[in-house]
């Protein structure tokens, strides 16, 4: 047994941290339910998550209102000058580089689909689709799946910065797991359904309290279960102390 386990790459082995769902409940204690709205077409998820990239919330809702205000209709976006859909989505950032890669995973959903509805992704397994996603340049993993997560209600998850280090600190995920492979690791830890809430609320705490530097362990709901807390605290500690000495 010993020489089948060290032969597992790190990414395939099991976590040696506490139950994905025990975090989740200590995380909804802590924050409350995620509130859920209604999710938009597949479609405009997907040019809502690339416009996000790189953004904040407030960005993307900002530069998604004023793309659909200056085109009608998706075509309209797809075969506009990529000068004009570049100013319609100033506000979001990068809009240079983004307005070129949404014509062109539009161009390619419609070439692949005759039209932009990609309802059909729900019926697909969740590799599947997501295969069929990221094929599209500009579109990987995390993208497509927030797009089966939010907009078709599939329990894909979606891996950020913050989830993606809220699981390695908490080892969720063995060490060195890429973003990449987190997705599938993850999805494996969650029953059906609890795929949403788990996504946002450690999004939340990772803004929140497991903040990329100096994170907030002393007032961290999970400390007593999170094997990275001892280190985190005793530099919080040697920091204090080293404070006191020179005053």
């Amino acid at each position: 047994m010993g020489a089948m386990n060290a032969s597992l790459s790190p990414p395939d082995q099991i976590n040696d941290g506490p139950p994905m769902m025990a975090v989740v409940a200590a995380l909804r204690a802590r924050y409350g339910s995620p509130v859920r709205g209604e999710p938009e077409p597949p479609i405009a998820g997907l040019i809502a998550t690339i416009l996000s990239q790189n953004t904040s919330d407030i960005n993307t809702e900002r530069s998604f209102r004023s793309l659909r205000e200056h085109f009608p209709t998706w075509d309209a976006v797809a075969d506009a000058p990529v000068t004009a859909v570049a100013d319609a989505i100033r506000s979001g950032g990068l809009a240079d580089q983004k307005a070129p890669r949404i014509q062109a995973v539009l161009r390619e959903v419609r070439q692949r689909t005759g039209g932009y509805d990609l309802s059909f992704l729900g019926d697909m397994s969740i590799p599947e689709a997501r295969h069929w996603l990221t094929q599209m340049k500009g579109v990987g993993p995390k993208t497509a799946s927030c797009v089966l997560m939010f907009n078709l209600g599939r329990d894909a998850m979606p891996v950020d910065t913050h989830v993606h280090r809220v699981a390695l600190r908490l080892h969720l995920i063995p060490p060195g797991t890429s973003a990449e492979r987190a997705h599938e690791l993850l999805e494996a830890q969650l029953p059906p359904g609890a795929t949403l809430d788990a996504h946002l609320l450690m999004i939340r705490h990772g803004r929140e309290t497991c903040v990329a530097r100096r994170p907030k362990c002393a007032v961290c709901p999970l400390v007593d279960v999170c094997p990275s807390a001892p280190a985190f605290l005793s530099l919080e500690g040697a920091s204090a102390n080293t404070v006191k000495a020179e005053i």
